[in-house]
């Protein structure tokens, strides 16, 4: 009898064995065919025009074909988007789950380039491919063949304003200054000169009134709300260099340590004794101001200090200035001028930035 039931334990393990192995190998089949299962992408062009003057028309059509797995599953297709054959780094636009195709229009597909660092005005590659994953599966997705594009995607400048104590709270005002993104990608970025005692501010999507005001909300964080969101505040008094990234709903501030006068005997102080400071415009990147001049000359310096100063290598009106040992600009007849200073770089906060040696300089009569 024990031999009898030794057996039959014997004969069911083996049966048991046998069926773990055949769902083993149907698992194993399933598994290799979602893994091999690729879905197909086509474009309408492989030049989409992009251009400032139709942002609404369309720019490019992806026709999308999931892959075929042999069997109904649920999927979720992404268009992904990179500079560079291996997708190191990817832009995504995730689709529906009954879309066969995806139209960009202009200013979506523009931002979507943008987003990829690539530069304005500047004919440039993009590898595009579609990406494949069944909803809910462990296993990795997999991708369509790649569609190479030929685009140049321009720059959108857009603003938002920063108004707040600083400027007595006064909206509509020429006082009320803004954060520039010079790609309409979300992210602006500006100096500010906040002065003692009035640090708070409110961010204005328009110059016009409060509608739609973004408020503090947490440390390093905004929120704009149905109603009317507490202040934020600067964190010290002074220039200051503020990023606000719109799509991340954050804030943060940079005191800035540089900032740019001018001197000279043509300027209103006295003699080369007294700087006339510059207030930098966040839209043109440039240092400005409209300085009432009289005849003679005068440089532009850094911090109020001659370790850092600028004269011109040429001709006045829109020529070279340099750190090394320019001369002084000319002013030949008296008036006031618009005068603009811009270094040869980016605003920024490294001190490569703080240190050009070069810059160019526009002086306009009013």
């Amino acid at each position: 009898m024990k031999k009898l039931f030794t057996k039959f334990l014997a004969f069911g393990g083996i049966g048991l064995l046998m069926l773990a192995s055949c769902k083993k190998d149907d698992s194993n089949k399933v598994v290799a065919l979602v893994s091999t299962a690729k879905g197909t992408l086509t474009a309408s062009t492989t030049t989409p025009a992009l251009s400032k003057a139709h942002l609404t028309d369309d720019a490019i059509t992806f026709n999308i074909k999931s892959p075929n797995y042999g069997f109904n599953a649920g999927v979720s297709n992404t268009i992904q988007i990179s500079t560079t054959a291996d997708f190191a780094t990817v832009k995504e636009a995730s689709l529906n789950v009954k879309d066969v195709s995806k139209i960009f229009n202009v200013a979506d597909f523009n931002n979507l380039l943008l987003a990829l660092n690539l530069p304005g005005g500047i004919s440039t590659t993009v590898q595009v491919r579609l990406k494949t994953q069944i909803t809910g599966s462990p296993v990795a997705p997999t991708y369509s063949n790649v569609v190479t594009l030929t685009v140049t995607p321009f720059n959108l400048q857009a603003s938002i304003y920063l108004a707040g104590a600083y400027e007595g709270w006064a909206v509509p005002s020429v006082n009320v200054d803004s954060l520039v993104s010079q790609t309409g990608n979300g992210i602006y970025i500006g100096i500010i000169n906040f002065t003692a005692g009035n640090l708070e501010f409110k961010i204005l999507p328009g110059n016009k009134n409060y509608d739609g005001n973004y408020g503090a909300d947490g440390a390093g964080k905004i929120t704009q709300g149905t109603g009317n969101p507490p202040n934020l505040a600067a964190p010290l008094a002074g220039l200051t260099f503020i990023t606000v990234d719109i799509n991340a709903k954050t804030i943060v501030y940079t005191p800035v340590t540089y900032y740019y006068s001018a001197i000279g005997d043509a300027t209103p102080g006295v003699a080369w004794n007294t700087d006339t400071d510059l207030k930098y415009d966040n839209g043109n990147e440039a240092w400005v101001g409209n300085i009432p001049f009289t005849i003679g000359g005068f440089k532009v310096r850094r911090n109020h200090d001659w370790g850092i100063s600028y004269g011109t290598v040429a001709t006045p009106d829109g020529v070279s200035l340099t750190s090394a040992s320019g001369g002084n600009i000319p002013i030949t007849a008296a008036g006031t001028y618009s005068f603009s200073f811009k270094l040869n770089a980016t605003v920024g906060k490294t001190a490569a930035d703080n240190n050009n040696t070069s810059a160019t300089y526009t002086l306009v009569k009013k």
